[in-house]
């Protein structure tokens, strides 16, 4: 790795690597006990997500050294970030540090860093701290982020779910609205409490209204004195004229019905016209909502626009069939930041996990033949995405699936999903807790990560008592306040 960076300072920063001088810049060896690795290319992965961990893991044989680099020291596994949105699982259960993954991988380097531009024909990378660092082979795996279609200001009012904090601020949104309405006695307020909007049909649209509904019948309903739980109001809103448009008509169809069983009202070919902090506006009316969650549509990292290649309207590189930039064949896009489509199929590729995995592990192998070659860019293969199904689950014993050409819903559906994504999850300790977090949950019918942390603000109105004089009259009208059940 080549850092244009002051000797002094590197010998500071990086006791680990051994130092090589070279007349304008600085060449970072690895350490000692890959010597005889040094001259190997370096193949530089931005990305701690699942298309940058197969990336680097499939490199694990090859002859190169690997950096992986990423804001975050933590591996996520995004698709569970709705269960700690709705208390179901801590933080600690779908997070694990990237340093660990390649702990046994000799020839991997994890640096907590961040990029924020990338010169491809200087094969130079950009951090925040302004300093630079060269590469041989660059894979991009930045991910995505929460799009509004241009209102970024709807962003404070309702927030998206794509890492852990933002899954953090929309945990204690919930929760404090719950908090919030035990202490309100104005039935108009009590009622922009308990009322949640979820926008985006979905598979994280689905999944999270039923989660939230699903934790004020089954686990909040005893806690309060006040009011009953399970009188929330959740409110799905999808501009399509379908649920999951990625999946087949049956199994959106199937998701509709079981969201209506469990009491969450869906609302389709609706469109978000305005989102501010009382609410949102649907087709010209406006819902009062204390708690809003975004998951309508995604936009690509901004890293992808310094690559100079071609964008699509999400931010999306338009790259090779074999994922490289145009016109940069040691430079790779994959995950949430390609835009392209199947080789086989003729078909978009998806943003999902598997699609990132599948286009990571095809990109190392090709940067492995060619450096087995002496770097030598050969003829390449084309990314052909082998689908293996999708599933999305609505509640308790409810989900949807469609894996291998079978479609299937309910129970068998439920378990499938909780299979898959306990094998998928990263660390053997992650793969028991959350299993065992899903058994109490499932047994008990509640969750035991209601924590409100950060101290939210409160939106009460007329907190109970809070009008109440110093006669006895008033002390008298302030406990009834107080045992009054709305």
């Amino acid at each position: 790795m080549l850092l244009d960076t002051p000797l002094a300072a590197i010998k500071t920063q990086c006791l680990l690597f051994s130092v090589i001088e070279s007349p304008d810049q600085v060449r970072l060896s690895p350490p000692i006990m890959n010597q005889g690795n040094v001259d190997a290319p370096i193949v530089v992965v931005i990305g701690g997500g699942f298309g940058g961990i197969a990336a680097v893991q499939a490199l694990a044989n090859a002859p190169v050294n690997v950096v992986l680099i990423d804001k975050e020291n933590h591996h996520l596994f995004q698709p569970l970030l709705y269960q700690v949105a709705t208390s179901v699982l801590p933080t600690s259960n779908i997070a694990f540090p990237i340093r660990r993954i390649f702990r046994n991988q000799t020839n991997a380097y994890v640096f907590n860093d961040e990029v924020v531009s990338i010169d491809c024909a200087a094969h130079r990378l950009t951090f925040r701290n302004d300093r630079c660092a060269r590469f041989d082979y660059l894979i991009v795996a930045a991910g995505a982020n929460s799009s509004y279609f241009g209102n970024d200001h709807w962003e404070q009012f309702a927030p998206g779910m794509k890492t852990l904090d933002d899954a953090l601020i929309i945990r204690n949104r919930i929760l404090r609205a719950f908090e919030d309405a035990e202490a309100e006695t104005d039935p108009e307020a009590m009622r922009e409490h308990l009322t949640f909007v979820v926008v985006g049909g979905g598979a994280t649209g689905v999944e999270l209204a039923g989660a939230i509904k699903e934790l004020s019948v089954d686990s909040l309903s005893k806690d309060y004195r006040r009011f009953n739980a399970k009188n929330a109001r959740v409110i799905l809103i999808e501009a399509g004229d379908r649920l999951l448009p990625s999946m087949s008509a049956r199994s959106s169809h199937e998701a509709l019905k079981a969201l209506e069983k469990i009491g969450v009202e869906v609302r389709l070919k609706q469109s978000v016209t305005q989102v501010d902090e009382h609410g949102v506006t649907v087709n010209g009316e406006t819902i009062n909502a204390n708690t809003v969650v975004w998951s309508a549509g995604v936009k690509a990292s901004s890293l992808g626009a310094s690559l100079g290649a071609p964008l699509d309207r999400n931010g999306r590189v338009l790259v090779e069939p074999d994922c490289s930039v145009i016109n940069q064949p040691h430079v790779f896009v994959i995950g949430d930041m390609a835009s392209m489509k199947c080789a086989k199929s003729g078909k978009p590729v998806p943003g999902v996990a598997p699609a990132a995995t599948q286009m990571g592990q095809f990109v190392a192998k090709i940067i492995a033949g060619e450096a087995r070659a002496g770097g030598a860019v050969r003829k390449r293969a084309q990314f052909a995405y082998l689908d293996k199904g999708s599933m999305a689950t609505i509640g308790r014993a409810k989900a949807v699936a469609e894996v291998a050409g079978l479609k299937f819903h309910g129970l068998i559906a439920w378990l499938a999903w909780l299979f898959v994504h306990l094998i998928l999850l990263v660390g053997f300790n992650n793969r028991i807790l959350v299993f065992m977090s899903w058994g109490i949950s499932y047994i008990s019918f509640s969750k035991g990560s209601r924590i409100i942390s950060g101290n939210p603000p409160s939106r009460v109105v007329a907190p109970v008592g809070s009008r109440a004089g110093d006669s006895p009259e008033d002390r008298r009208k302030a406990v009834a306040e107080l045992l009054q059940r709305v």
